[in-house]
């Protein structure tokens, strides 16, 4: 296919706060940047709710997916190049796979997820392969080209080295991600030797694998994503307005099934409450029209869906305690009965959230979510998996971290003043965390 090898007359480039410049040769590339499901992504955010407690985190699924491709690009042109372990054919399959791996992702995309029991990588493979500007683009390099980039992100694509430089534990993704939400949240955490690592990978039949010169730069980007998602991702702040999108969604929900009269009725939301959300309704869904309704429903009749969507747009958040369900479910449950006689509703405003995170896992076969393992190349061209030769990969592997908090409305609780002995009663127990 001539088109798979067809190159622009000029180079564009696209300036980057990351990488200084992402520079794209290929017509294909060029061509599924400008399609109207690639720009979508200019109105979802990376980082979700996070620029409520970073400001700068005003970043796009966009940026991103430019990033992720860029790394891929460098990997395959300057570094696999010429190397017998890599199919030069493959290169244009990968770039298309790296740059459209996030295609599928929603409004605030993890929360909204949860709320609705969606998967944004089927939603990717869907776009990929339905009846979308993106699909009539990828078909210009063959008949089967989108369904082999579909592959490529389901991890179900024969060529295991290509799938690891898009998904594996130091990959193209979270090398851009780490680095872009650290200089978008003003954080160093994030911050590792990528050029390093970039310099010593090397393809192999499966995965690409690092030289065992680069050891120490792997130990840094493992320990800069721990700090990552404890420091930024994790953040209980982000947390908490998770909490409250997640009930706002919730709610609307509940009203619509119980035919609720909105004074702005949420349409664009019919389809995905009845469980039958099709993929041309989910193309019209971004950020920009989330927040429309959120706008709009901070006047509605509903006291805990106007109560909600205010405290989002205001930045009116939930105060939050520490809480361990193995010791403290005694004192939820007396809460919960308390908030119920003070007359809000524990459903939504008495929530408890956990996040956990494996910083990095040596492969266990049969597990759910079996993860395949950064290997290091020795100087004998032996292959060794990195936690036996890193002490400080090896303190941290399989090692499951898990924090809980119990998030509540202070400013509610504080208003009881025609309940003092309940609103005693519930600082009593918050108070004694």
């Amino acid at each position: 296919m001539a088109y798979l090898n067809e190159k622009l007359s000029e180079e564009k480039v696209f300036k980057d706060p990351v990488h200084r410049y992402i520079h794209v040769r290929d017509r294909l590339i060029w061509e599924l940047i400008g399609t109207s499901e690639f720009q979508r992504l200019r109105r979802i955010r990376q980082l979700g709710t996070t620029y409520l407690t970073f400001h700068g985190a005003e970043h796009s699924r966009f940026n991103h997916s430019l990033g992720v491709y860029e790394i891929v690009r460098r990997i395959i042109d300057d570094v696999f190049r010429n190397r017998p372990e890599w199919d030069d054919d493959e290169r244009l399959l990968c770039l298309c796979a790296a740059l459209l791996h996030d295609l599928g992702h929603g409004p605030f995309s993890h929360s909204f997820e949860k709320v609705f029991h969606l998967d944004h990588e089927e939603f990717t493979q869907a776009i990929i392969l339905g009846n979308t500007e993106v699909n009539r683009v990828l078909k210009k390099a063959g008949a089967d080209f989108p369904k082999k980039v579909a592959e490529v992100i389901a991890k179900t694509y024969k060529n295991k080295l290509v799938v690891s430089l898009i998904s594996s534990q130091i990959d193209a993704d979270r090398m851009d991600y780490l680095q872009r939400d650290a200089y978008y949240t003003g954080v160093s955490y994030g911050h590792f030797d990528m050029e390093r690592i970039l310099r010593v990978m090397r393809p192999q039949e499966d995965q690409a694998v690092i030289k065992h010169s680069g050891m120490h730069a792997v130990e840094d980007y493992i320990m800069s994503r721990y700090q990552m998602y404890w420091q930024i991702y994790f953040h209980p702040v982000t947390r908490s307005a998770e909490v409250i999108l997640t009930k706002i969604l919730h709610r609307a929900k509940e009203l619509h099934q119980k035919s609720y009269e909105f004074r702005q009725p949420p349409v664009h939301f019919y389809s995905i409450f009845k469980d039958e959300i099709s993929l041309e309704e989910y193309l019209r869904l971004d950020e920009s029209v989330v927040m429309f309704y959120f706008q709009a429903w901070q006047d509605e009749e509903d006291n805990i869906l106007a109560d909600l969507c205010r405290r989002f747009m205001n930045r009116n958040l939930f105060k939050y305690i520490e809480f361990n369900p193995n010791l403290q479910m005694k004192m939820w449950m007396e809460l919960t009965t308390l908030f119920k006689k003070a007359g809000i509703d524990p459903d939504y405003y008495l929530v408890v959230d956990s996040s956990s995170d494996l910083p990095y896992d040596f492969y266990r076969p049969g597990e759910e979510e079996e993860r395949l393992p950064i290997h290091l190349l020795m100087p004998n061209d032996e292959v060794r998996e990195l936690s036996r030769q890193s002490e400080i990969v090896e303190s941290i592997s399989g090692k499951k971290r898990t924090d809980h908090k119990l998030y509540f409305p202070q400013d509610l609780i504080d208003q009881l003043s025609s309940k003092r002995k309940v609103k005693d009663q519930i600082l009593q127990l918050l108070k004694s965390n």
